[in-house]
């Protein structure tokens, strides 16, 4: 996927992100269940958005330092009003290629890495960043995201897909894991929500910055190639649904 496209996706709908990113809430929440460290004293935040999983890890390990980047500016804007007094250092930063000397207890990230050209890549870096005994800890959306979406769409749209097809698999992941990092595990959850029809369920992915490429050119689609994509999906699924699937992968040295 272009980055450039996550870019703007991200930040044109930065102050309405969090009305529509419940699914992403979730997983924040559920990822930092998993964090069973309660001595780490330094933490990087990779792809911190507006700030969510920031605010929760500044809850949960309050006596750490927080390093919380992102690539949109917009993004970061409303994290840092989030987190205003706490004490987490924002960054304007690509989390891809990324170089600091610094070394932290945790390197995490939430709904971030299925962005990246090149993950395994990534994770070298992201390696060299621990401090020994620290742990990555991140979620990532798997290739069955939206496959809802993905079926009814691409019926009626000669050479369409939308951009969850080209997310990491299980496999994959667990292979750069083992490739990467001494102890490593990996759990799978399903989340699902209910819509009340298409138009809404594109609205959200538009304002959630996940349409992606395969959507980008879309906005919303005619209405009546919406009304035909509608009735394959009640056709087939019954209800207007989005199935959301998330990696939760950790990894030590």
């Amino acid at each position: 996927m272009v980055k450039q496209v996550v870019i703007r996706n991200f930040s044109r709908f930065a102050l309405s992100y969090d009305l529509f990113s419940g699914i992403q809430m979730r997983a924040a929440e559920d990822l930092a269940g998993r964090i069973i460290d309660n001595e780490i004293k330094s933490i990087l935040e990779l792809g911190c958005g507006t700030g969510n999983y920031t605010l929760i890890l500044s809850d949960r390990f309050n006596k750490a330092k927080i390093k919380a980047l992102d690539i949109s500016p917009e993004m970061l804007n409303v994290a840092r009003k989030k987190l205003q007094g706490r004490t987490v250092e924002f960054l304007e930063a690509d989390a891809e290629g990324l170089n600091l000397a610094e070394k932290f207890d945790l390197v995490t990230s939430n709904a971030c890495f299925q962005w990246f050209g090149d993950l395994g890549k990534e994770l070298q870096s992201y390696r060299l960043m621990l401090n020994p005994g620290g742990k990555l800890v991140f979620s990532v959306f798997g290739p069955q995201t939206l496959r809802e979406l993905d079926d009814s769409l691409s019926t009626f749209l000669d050479d369409f897909s939308i951009d969850a097809r080209r997310f990491p698999a299980r496999d994959g992941l667990e292979r750069l894991l083992k490739d990467n990092f001494k102890s490593t595990k990996l759990s799978e959850t399903i989340y699902m929500e209910i819509f009340p029809d298409l138009k809404f369920l594109l609205k959200k992915l538009k304002y959630s910055g996940t349409r992606g490429s395969g959507l980008a050119g879309l906005a919303f689609p005619s209405k009546g190639l919406l009304q035909k994509a509608e009735a394959a999906y009640l056709e087939k699924y019954k209800e207007i649904r989005a199935t959301y699937q998330v990696f939760f992968c950790e990894a030590g040295l």
